[in-house]
């Protein structure tokens, strides 16, 4: 099946959006051409939400939706991106990332998951309520950006713009956790992962001086070699570990799902932060990188010439910020980890890491409403989201903004996201139109 009339209807209209190539990090090659055509397949794909909510452009690529309900006051804002990062068949895709292929039940293609699948579950969710005639509660706001994935000014712009207009959203919601399997070791069944806010991120840039000159006489530590033993330095323990208050909470919320010793065990890390921090720093993945600020070399340069000792060499680390540290203190951290004058460290750019949102109340309580309707088996937890999202810039000027995408992510599927092979169920994608509608007609 490749995306016949086989195919549910929501399959094939996923596969038509992934089949448009929105690379926003090639879109100076590209051209805006592949989002004007995304926008007006949207259209196309969507009529009655074309028809009957309020439609405007907000800057180049982004675009905001309003669905007027019974009042005006206290609003919803569902975010999504429609921008996907590079991906190459070449690189050992079983299929090519942008056939939108249909096939056993599952939407292959970049953006699957990322984001163009969470998008269409609300775009499938509205038209439906359309249909039935609903009239939301209190306005529903959709808010797309088309260069989340390049840190653009998308989404920051209409955040901007709904703040202007003396918009105060009830609550936010963007992508972000998943309805996950076994979300910690010896920990069972499945949950939904509700981000109350997000690790900031920072891009650094190392550069190393040395003596250049011909290769034939290297004169002391060459360009090369002070860069290398600075990336050396910045290892995984390059930060302390220390646990936020999201995932003191997501521990305690756990614990009852654990097995053995393991239920007692993240009880009583629940209660004790500072024994969490070194305790899962050594359980290492995923666990680690929410009990501390991450640091990876992404890119590296220099020298010109085989035989030539580069007076120059450049490194450049990704950096995920956990709360309670900052982009100031991160540079700190840096730079007495490496400990060599000859050695700058220089921001490219990042945001602080977000504030938390509250994990009880009557938002959190309407997001745990509906995945009890979606995904009734899921237990309905508090956590740290890891990557950046544009959910940030909402997060700056109110609290209530979450991080959920209802979709069914395994491990290896959550890997594939920025990586080879990314699919989604469509099974998963049916659920996730029905959490959205759930959420819309529970906003009374």
């Amino acid at each position: 099946m490749t995306g016949s009339g086989d195919a549910p209807p929501i399959a094939e209209r996923l596969g038509r959006m992934i089949r448009i190539p929105t690379v926003s990090a090639e879109l100076d090659t590209r051209g805006t051409a592949p989002f004007e055509e995304f926008v007006a397949l949207l259209a196309e794909l969507y009529p009655l939400t074309r028809a009957q909510l309020e439609r405007e452009r907000i800057g180049e690529l982004g675009l905001l939706y309003r669905w007027r309900g019974a009042r005006a006051d206290d609003p919803i804002v569902l975010m999504a991106h429609f921008d996907v990062v590079p991906a190459r068949a070449e690189d050992g895709w079983t299929f090519d990332p942008f056939a939108g292929r249909i096939a056993d039940g599952w939407v292959h293609g970049r953006g699957a998951l990322d984001d163009k699948g969470p998008l269409l579950v609300i775009l499938e969710a509205v038209e439906q309520l359309l249909r039935e005639g609903v009239t939301p509660a209190r306005d529903v706001y959709l808010s797309f950006g088309g260069n989340e994935e390049t840190y653009g000014t998308a989404a920051a712009t209409i955040a901007e713009t709904l703040h202007d207009r003396g918009v105060t959203p009830w609550l936010v919601l963007d992508e972000g956790g998943a309805v996950v399997d076994a979300p910690l070791p010896f920990v069972t069944g499945r949950a939904a992962m509700i981000g109350l806010g997000e690790k900031g991120v920072a891009t650094l840039r190392l550069e190393a001086a040395g003596d250049g000159g011909h290769a034939s006489a290297p004169r002391g530590p060459t360009a090369i070699a002070r860069l290398a033993r600075a990336v050396d330095r910045l290892d995984a323990g390059t930060f302390r570990p220390r646990v936020p208050a999201s995932i003191a909470r997501m521990l305690a919320v756990l614990a009852p799902r654990a097995t053995g010793i393991a239920a007692p065990g993240l009880r009583l890390l629940s209660r004790l932060p500072r024994l969490a921090g070194p305790v899962l720093a050594r359980v290492g993945g995923e666990s680690a990188a929410l009990v501390r600020t991450t640091i990876a070399a992404t890119r590296q340069a220099g020298g010109t010439a085989d035989n030539v000792l580069p007076a120059r060499a450049t490194a450049t680390f990704n950096v995920r910020i956990i709360p309670g540290e900052t982009i100031g203190s991160v540079i700190a951290r840096v730079r007495r980890r490496i400990r060599d004058p000859r050695v700058s460290v220089e921001l490219v750019g990042g945001d602080d890491p977000s504030p938390e949102a509250p994990a009880d109340g009557p938002a959190f309580a309407a997001l745990s409403a509906a995945v009890a309707a979606a995904f009734p088996d899921a237990l309905v937890v508090p956590y740290l989201m890891m990557q950046a999202s544009d959910a940030r810039h909402f997060h700056r000027r109110w609290r209530p903004v979450y991080r959920f995408a209802p979709l069914e992510m395994s491990a290896q599927q959550r890997a594939a996201i920025h990586g080879v092979d990314e699919r989604v169920e469509i099974a998963s994608l049916e659920r996730g139109r029905d959490f959205h509608i759930a959420l819309i007609r529970g906003l009374a």
